[in-house]
C-alpha cells in the first residue's frame, strides 16, 4: 500500500503568543493516520500560495496553519491547480472567522482529528478580478482595521484588535457611491460599507445567521450598508446589524452568484483580511464546490 503524502504549511507568524507544542501535537495526529509529512514554514507574503502552486498535485492532503490570511494563499495556489487535493486547516490566526464558519476548532490536536476522519466537504471559492477568496471580499467602512491593526495587537487582542481600529474609522465614516450589478440587478447608490461573503462572520464584528448561509450552493451572501441621511438612520442601522436584521432599515441583502461593480472612488478592499487596492471595475464570481475541505 502506498503511503499517502501531506503538504503541511504553516505560517510561523500568526498567532506569535500561541504555544508551538498543539503543532508539534497535531503532527503526530497525521503521522498516526499513516501520512508522511513535509513541513513548509512560509518565509515572505505569497510563499504559502507559490508552495501550493507549485507542490500541491503532489500530494494526497494539503494542510494549511495559520491565519485566514494564510488560508486565503493556500486556496489561491490550489484554485491554480488541474488536479487539486483535499484541504485541511489547523487555525492559528487571531480571528478565523472562516474557521468559526465552519466549526474547526481552535485546538490544532482537534483539528487535526478532524482532518484524519476524511470526512469531505465542498466549498466554494470566490473570485476577485485575477485574485481569490475564501470566504469575505469587502469594501468601505471598517475594511482598513481588517488588515491595518499592527500584529502584535491581533495576536493579544483578538477581535478588539479589529474593534479597536474600526471605532478609529468613525470619525472618518465616509460613503462610496457604486454601481453594482448583481445577477442582474442593478443597485446604483452611496454605501458605507459592503460585503460579499461565504461566511457567517465577516471580521469578527458582523454576524450572519448560520440558517442564511450555505457554504456550497454557488451563492454568496451581499451585505450593503446605505449611507444614512440622519443621526436617527444612523442609530437604525445599527441596531439592526446588532440584531442581525439584514432585511430592515434600508440594509440591502442578497444571495447572489456573479457581481460587477464600477466605481470611480477610491475604494479600499479587503480579501479574507489581506488588503486589495482600489479597481474602477470589480468583477466576482463563484466558483461553486471547487474545493474539497477535510472537516
Amino acid at each position: 500500500m502506498t503511503q499517502r503524502k501531506l503538504l503541511f504549511i504553516v505560517n510561523p507568524r500568526a498567532g506569535r503568543s500561541k504555544s508551538r507544542s498543539p503543532l508539534f501535537d497535531a503532527i503526530s495526529v497525521f503521522s498516526e493516520a499513516g501520512y508522511l509529512i513535509s513541513l513548509h514554514k512560509t518565509t515572505a507574503p505569497g510563499d504559502a500560495s507559490i508552495t501550493a502552486v507549485r507542490a500541491g498535485e503532489d500530494y494526497d492532503l494539503v494542510v494549511a496553519a495559520g491565519g485566514d490570511g494564510t488560508l486565503n494563499e493556500v486556496i489561491t495556489g490550489l484554485m491554480r491547480l488541474e488536479k487539486r487535493p483535499p484541504l485541511g486547516y489547523l487555525p492559528q490566526g487571531s480571528t478565523n472567522d472562516f474557521a468559526a464558519s465552519l466549526q474547526i476548532s481552535g485546538d490544532p490536536v482537534i483539528a487535526a482529528g478532524a482532518i484524519v476522519r476524511n470526512v469531505p466537504r465542498m466549498l466554494d471559492v470566490g473570485q476577485w478580478n485575477e485574485r481569490c477568496f475564501a470566504y469575505v471580499a469587502s469594501f468601505g467602512a471598517f475594511v482598513k482595521s481588517s488588515y491595518s491593526a499592527p500584529q502584535a495587537a491581533k495576536n493579544a487582542l483578538g477581535h478588539f484588535a479589529y474593534i479597536l481600529e474600526g471605532m478609529k474609522d468613525l470619525n472618518t465614516l465616509r460613503p462610496y457611491r457604486i454601481r453594482l450589478t448583481a445577477d442582474g440587478e442593478v443597485l446604483d447608490g452611496e454605501y458605507l460599507f459592503g460585503a460579499v461573503c461565504n461566511s457567517t462572520s465577516i471580521g469578527g464584528l458582523m454576524k450572519l445567521d448560520p440558517a442564511r448561509v450555505v457554504l456550497d450552493d454557488g451563492k454568496f451572501e451581499l451585505l450593503l450598508i446605505p449611507n444614512p441621511r440622519t443621526a436617527l438612520d444612523l442609530q437604525n442601522l445599527v441596531m439592526a446589524l446588532l440584531n442581525q436584521q439584514y432585511d430592515r432599515e434600508g440594509l440591502v441583502f442578497r444571495h447572489v452568484s456573479t457581481l460587477h461593480l464600477e466605481t470611480e472612488e477610491d475604494l479600499p478592499w479587503s480579501l479574507d483580511g489581506e488588503y486589495a487596492p482600489s479597481a474602477a471595475v470589480v468583477n466576482i464570481q463563484n466558483h461553486q464546490a471547487a474545493l474539497q475541505m477535510l472537516l
